[in-house]
């Protein structure tokens, strides 16, 4: 049995609660099918999207009603996990009982510590919420003076905030012993609550930590030999978009490090989920990390789709 470690997208999953639930649906059904094939899985995801639609929501509301709290960003990320987590975990569940396994899935609200110096409080550069035009963004921004925007990979225009790189996993022994209870567990949504330590304990901070380089962190804590990004697109491609574009079906460490390099990957969508991939499969021997798409998750483990990164062309022992 292999254990795999599974990167859901926050934008694949939908812009509403109906869309998400359809989307999930389907997600699963791929899910089931993995450990069907004799395969355990520990699942992630994002939340940029949703966490973004939460924070705007409460915000507009607070600023039309005394009545409605402002609400912190990291709590609008622990709702994130709390409503993404049920609508995947019941979507898992229906899916199982529909095929007669004995599995249950379970979510759980996990806090991810960062460094509080961490230099990328400084400078916001992780897309959240919905796309703007130019001139939505500029609206926004003059109604919210601590708000900032930026471009996104040619998409339009979205709200930035910290994304500091994540440390540990809080909720890491739970995890695993839920692993070892056969369940499907469900953790690190929306890359987890964003924690620093202080000399009184945890405290929140108001970032989002990127939900790949959060996924390759539970990965590694919870010892699976793949990481598996699931994404809108088939797999990573050099000049993506363009009529130059090539697919690629194998990367090394050097060979991925030269194409970023190079600027092949997009800072808001492709370029952390290569370099969550990095960060992974160079911190053991014998890992790997697939990028592909859900309906092609079952090709991309058998080597027949997807885009495989690894330590050199024949590291992964698993």
């Amino acid at each position: 049995m292999e254990r795999i470690a599974i990167a859901l997208g926050g934008n694949a999953l939908g812009h509403d609660s109906a869309q998400q639930r359809a989307t999930v649906a389907i997600v699963c059904r791929t899910l089931v099918d993995l450990i069907e094939a004799g395969n355990e899985i520990v699942i992630s995801h994002g939340n940029g999207p949703q966490v973004g639609m939460i924070h705007l929501a409460f915000d507009t509301g607070a600023a039309q009603n005394d009545a409605i709290a402002a609400m912190p960003l990291e709590d609008c990320t622990a709702m994130s996990q709390g409503y993404i987590g049920y609508h995947l975990q019941a979507a898992l569940q229906a899916e199982l009982a529909r095929r007669g396994m004995p599995w249950q899935a379970v979510s759980v609200i996990t806090q991810v510590t960062v460094d509080a110096a961490d230099p990328a409080f400084e400078h916001p550069t992780k897309p959240i919420g919905s796309f703007y035009t130019k001139a939505q963004a500029d609206t926004l921004q003059a109604q919210n003076p601590d708000w900032q925007f930026a471009e996104d990979a040619g998409r339009g225009y979205r709200r930035v905030v910290p994304s500091p790189r994540p440390c540990e996993i809080v909720e890491r022994d739970a995890i695993l012993s839920l692993l070892s209870g056969e369940y499907i567990v469900i953790a690190c949504g929306g890359g987890g609550i964003p924690t620093v330590m202080t000399q009184d304990g945890a405290k929140s901070v108001a970032a989002v930590i990127d939900k790949d380089f959060a996924a390759a962190k539970l990965a590694a804590a919870v010892g699976a030999c793949t990481l598996l990004i699931l994404t809108a697109t088939d797999a990573v491609y050099t000049d993506f978009g363009k009529p130059t574009q090539k697919v690629l079906s194998h990367l090394t460490l050097a060979e991925a490090e030269h194409l970023m390099a190079q600027g092949h990957f997009a800072a808001g969508s492709m370029l952390p989920k290569v370099q969550a991939a990095l960060d992974f499969v160079s911190g053991a021997p014998g890992r790997r990390a697939l990028i592909t798409s859900p309906e092609a998750a079952a090709d991309a483990l058998r080597g027949k789709s997807g885009t495989e990164i690894t330590a050199n062309k024949q590291a992964f022992i698993g």
